[in-house]
């Protein structure tokens, strides 16, 4: 059996966090797959692309698989700013884009790499799209107030100006764009366990994960 964790959820669920956090403590290689999406969306910005449009989207995306045979271009703190989020989500919703991408997401699912023992995915459609097979499927969700809470503070710490409001109304916003669109929209598989984040800290997010990996692995 192959051991793949899928972790899905909407912006700010604590998702990230939690999927660093268990592939430290179970050794298990980690892909932030929205990060994948931001890149996209980055490389068409930088290029003044829009990226509601396939051929620039398609371009950014390009542009990304010809960056990552070098460069860590998945850490780049650029990508987590709003306007690339925002951006991110209209990319996403392009399926040639998505295609290109799910290739890139199966493989590394199936070979972390030497050293690991599994591999984590987080996203929007990784227990429903990219891992449909995986042993343990994570849907992380929390209150949408409380996350726009979290993306605040996550803005303030790197010296990013973003008001509440303005953070709600685009999390809101992206919230309906990511369960709305056609292609693989944003939901649970039938199969995943939901865990609610609003008052949980890492550490009992992690607690909890553990729990469930040790009972689907052994």
């Amino acid at each position: 059996m192959k051991k793949i964790i899928a972790i899905d959820g909407p912006a700010a669920s604590g998702k990230g966090t939690l999927s660093r956090n268990l592939a430290d403590a179970l050794n298990f290689a980690h892909m932030d797959t929205g990060a994948l999406y931001r890149a996209v969306a980055y490389e068409v910005l930088q290029t003044g692309g829009d990226p509601t449009q396939e051929t620039a989207a398609l371009a950014g995306c390009k542009s990304l698989q010809d960056k990552m045979a070098h460069d860590d271009v998945l850490s780049n703190d650029a990508l987590r700013n709003d306007t690339i989020g925002e951006a991110a989500s209209k990319v996403a919703v392009i399926q040639s884009v998505r295609d290109a991408l799910i290739a890139l997401q199966k493989s590394f699912a199936n070979a972390p790499g030497e050293g690991f023992s599994g591999a984590i995915l987080d996203g929007r459609d990784i227990g429903t799209v990219i891992c449909p097979d995986a042993p343990l499927k994570l849907y992380i969700t929390a209150n949408v107030e409380i996350r726009a809470k979290r993306r605040m503070k996550e803005l303030h710490s790197k010296g990013l100006d973003a008001t509440y409001k303005a953070v709600l109304e685009d999390m809101r916003a992206r919230d309906a764009r990511d369960s709305g669109r056609k292609a693989a929209p944003l939901r649970p598989a039938e199969d995943a366990i939901i865990i609610d984040s609003s008052d949980l800290g890492e550490a009992q997010m992690l607690e909890t994960a553990l729990t469930y990996a040790k009972k689907a692995f052994g």
